[in-house]
């Protein structure tokens, strides 16, 4: 048996002597975990039922494509001074958007939890709707004091270069949260 590399994710392992068994063929098989085991011939066959669909998923590059143009997540565009929040401020207005900001701190248990969960959000509403980050201790007090922030996680929605609505995130499950802010967002595009 020799090993083909072809993409970086993926080898195909290919037998030199045909054998006539109905669980290993001498066609191409599959690792995705990028090794065998020695004298490891025997494939599940639950693994052939999602092999298909995985191959076919795979970009000519090697890497695993999406089904859809859609991103699954999106960075929060961090916000590092008080004249950069006041420049998306500005332009958002200029553009009749809103957008989220998210207060977090780098010592925030609740905020490192919280913030791979917001990205997701961030890609359901994207690109009509912009998440941006905020890092309380990076940032003068006179911003955070401004935006009125006592608590983080703190996720607000801004528009008319006013804060409409908050959701403190300190509490309760991270999906409560997420469900809160989205029912925010919900609330403003109905408005």
């Amino acid at each position: 048996m020799s090993v083909v590399p072809t993409y970086p994710t993926l080898r195909y392992l290919r037998t030199r002597t045909a054998r006539a068994s109905p669980i290993f063929t001498s066609s191409l098989k599959v690792s995705i975990l990028g090794f065998r085991a020695p004298n490891s011939l025997v494939f599940s066959r639950k693994f052939d039922g999602i092999r298909g669909p995985m191959i076919r998923a795979l970009s000519p590059e090697g890497s695993l494509r999406e089904l859809d143009d859609s991103p699954v997540s999106v960075e929060l565009a961090p916000i590092c001074s008080e004249a950069q929040f006041d420049r998306v401020v500005a332009e958002a207005q200029q553009l009749r958007q809103s957008f989220v900001v998210v207060w977090m701190a780098s010592w925030c248990r609740k905020c490192i939890y919280l913030k791979p969960k917001l990205k997701k959000l961030a890609a359901e509403y994207y690109p009509r709707l912009l998440f941006y980050s905020v890092d309380v201790n990076s940032v003068p007090h006179k911003l955070v004091a401004r935006a009125e922030v006592t608590k983080m996680p703190t996720i607000q929605l801004w528009k008319d270069g006013k804060k409409q609505a908050e959701v403190i995130g300190g509490h309760g499950k991270a999906y409560l949260v997420i469900n809160e802010v989205r029912a925010m967002i919900e609330t403003d595009d109905s408005t």
